[in-house]
């Protein structure tokens, strides 16, 4: 992992105290093989972003996803990237607006462990901003990361969307539901300012 402890630092100075959460997963071989996959440059984090507009939550749907099945966005900093910068640069390529970071959440060690083999991940949660003016029309940039971005409301995100996550076969979704799932039981929906 190539993020620095006084970076981790600076973002609690900057961010508050976040929630912190160890769990791990037991991962079977084709999925661990995928997790892997994904760690380019020795990435062993994601960054992910909480933006609310009046009470919805900006979600998006990758193209392996099925239908109607939503996640918030999240995505790796770059080697040498700051969070602030890696932040608003996911935001404009998976949901096409301007964003800041306002809040450090939840920081989740999970061990993804297949066998004798594991891999230590680390996912950032923060709650983000939106920083433009007039109304935050979602229309991600990458279009080959991300199919199509949308606001969710409450109901919709933990019914037919949390489904078609879960109707996927896949550790790494499976933890993102769960990830979520914990998100709403600690903070409740909308503006994250405090736990409940």
């Amino acid at each position: 992992m190539y993020i620095a402890d006084k970076s981790i630092a600076q973002l609690e100075k900057s961010y508050g105290l976040p929630k912190l959460l160890r769990i791990n997963y037991p991962t079977p071989r084709d999925h661990y093989d995928f997790i892997r996959s994904t760690q380019k440059n020795g990435r062993s984090h994601d960054v992910t972003l909480y933006v609310y507009h009046e009470d919805k939550l900006a979600v998006t749907r990758k193209p392996m996803y099925p239908p109607k099945s939503y996640r918030p966005p999240s995505g790796g900093l770059n080697p040498g990237e700051s969070f602030e910068a890696g932040s608003a640069r996911e935001g404009m390529e998976e949901l096409g607006i301007a964003i800041e970071l306002e809040k450090y959440l939840l920081r989740v060690q999970v061990d993804f462990v297949c066998g004798a083999e594991r891999i230590e991940w680390t996912s950032h949660v923060f709650q983000a901003g939106y920083t433009g003016t007039g109304e935050p029309v979602l229309d991600p940039q990458d279009r080959h990361e991300i199919v199509e971005a949308v606001w969710a409301n409450e109901a919709d995100f933990f019914t037919y969307m949390r489904r078609g996550l879960l109707s996927v076969v896949s550790t790494g979704l499976l933890y993102r539901v769960h990830l979520h799932d914990y998100i709403w039981r600690t903070f409740g929906w909308g503006r994250l300012d405090e736990p409940r």
